[in-house]
């Protein structure tokens, strides 16, 4: 009796233990289907929470396939009110295949390797040390020049991925940058800042990871956006040399920072656009997998004749923009020359643009508060958001990129992959 007492005890404590990290009868199945006649690399899988049977709060998806190998995954939380809104991963699906995927929801989730990153810094001072913050608000005033310094770490947050980096220029300009990478590893938190934690533009100079590689100036950079009325480009914030911004406001925020998903958002409130004024949102997103992220613009306050811009700087190529249609969803333009600093690195730049809203394509004059750009002209609807994305292929991290013809076939299949649908199935 003894012994079978030690037993009973010794079975309730394994189920409890198991009890602890997994619950129980809330797994499930996933179905995925590539309907394409591509095979699919890191495929975005967006499974919103309604889909999914409740689950406690403090409990984590474990995704596995069939012979038990693990998918990273995340949970989102989109709107900041403390409970995620989907479930995130990307997964790799030969042409018209399906992919199952067991579900499960334990306590303590894997270290998974970490593919994405935001990183973000201010300082409060001249004389006061970075340090790391997950939202910021930029009045029209207190921007860098009127400050006399610059607060922000490279200038406003980067992002990156395990094949490239980005950064955005929140002190005012809203123009996007490219770093370089040659490494999938993320790049260290110290990129833009000194040992005494000071802001300083140590990312020109080539290190083991990369390196910024375009010089911007007065363009947008890769992906940065404004609008155009009539024959008028505005742009949206101002230059390296104005003292005082055109949007009364600017506020960022991290939505999610995790191993297969980056999300951060824009808001500028009252921009002034001539005698406009307009409400304009900027959400950023990147994953795994792709020398590109998306980018996702909504405005108010128009009054219809307005077209968005996305920008390509352009400010160290001759060659001109190339057009080339994906399927029925995309149109592509890029350029490919050796247009990184001093000319010295094949890169080649693109934007993918949503068929249904595109409109031509055009270029900025060489000089003024938007040039040196090339720009896709897109439709945009009262509040209505529009989705694109920016890609930049270094030769550096992968040797391919120094011929046009490889960037051109990997851009193609990029947008076919961004193109091509998955079913999702919740069993």
């Amino acid at each position: 009796m003894k012994y079978l007492s030690v037993v009973v005890k010794s079975v309730m404590i394994l189920l409890f233990l198991y009890s602890c990290n997994h619950t129980g009868n809330m797994n499930q199945s996933i179905v995925l289907t590539n309907t394409s006649k591509i095979d699919l690399q890191n495929k975005a899988i967006v499974i919103v929470r309604d889909s999914l049977k409740t689950v406690t709060d403090g409990y984590s998806p474990l995704i596995t396939k069939e012979k038990g190998d693990t998918v990273p995954s995340q949970l989102d939380d989109l709107d900041g009110d403390g409970t995620w809104d989907q479930l995130f991963f990307v997964a790799d699906i030969p042409a018209g295949s399906t992919l199952e995927l067991d579900l499960k929801w334990i306590k303590a989730q894997p270290d998974y390797p970490i593919r994405t990153s935001i990183r973000f810094g201010k300082r409060s001072s001249k004389n006061t040390p970075v340090y790391p913050k997950t939202s910021d608000t930029l009045l029209a005033d207190q921007v860098h020049m009127a400050l006399g310094y610059q607060p922000y770490q490279t200038d406003g947050p980067s992002w990156e991925n395990d094949k490239v980096g980005f950064r955005h220029y929140f002190d005012g300009r809203n123009a996007n940058d490219l770093f370089g990478k040659k490494v999938p590893w993320i790049s260290p938190e110290t990129v833009g800042i000194n040992a005494e934690g000071a802001v300083e533009d140590n990312y020109h100079v080539m290190e083991d990871w990369g390196r910024d590689i375009i010089a911007v100036g007065n363009s947008v950079g890769i992906g940065g956006f404004g609008l155009m009325t009539g024959d008028s480009i505005v742009r949206l914030g101002i230059t390296t040399t104005d003292t005082l911004n055109n949007i009364e406001e600017s506020i960022f925020t991290i939505l999610t920072e995790g191993p297969v998903h980056s999300l951060m958002h824009f808001r500028y409130n009252n921009w002034h656009a001539g005698e406009r004024i307009y409400q304009a949102s900027e959400k950023t997103s990147i994953w795994p997998g792709m020398h590109a992220y998306q980018n996702t613009v909504s405005i108010s306050g128009l009054q219809g004749d307005e077209i968005l811009l996305a920008g390509l700087v352009n400010s160290n190529t001759d060659h001109p923009l190339t057009e080339l249609e994906i399927d029925d969803k995309y149109i592509v333009l890029y350029t490919h020359d050796q247009q990184t600093y001093d000319k010295v690195w094949y890169l080649g730049l693109a934007l993918i643009l949503p068929k249904d809203a595109y409109s031509g394509f055009g270029e900025a004059p060489q000089e003024g508060p938007f040039s040196k750009t090339f720009y896709g002209k897109l439709k945009i609807e009262e509040n209505t958001p529009v989705s694109y994305y920016a890609a930049g292929c270094w030769e550096m991290a992968d040797e391919g990129f120094r011929d046009s013809t490889y960037f051109r076939k990997y851009i193609e299949n990029l947008a076919q992959q961004l193109a091509a649908e998955v079913s999702v199935m919740i069993e």
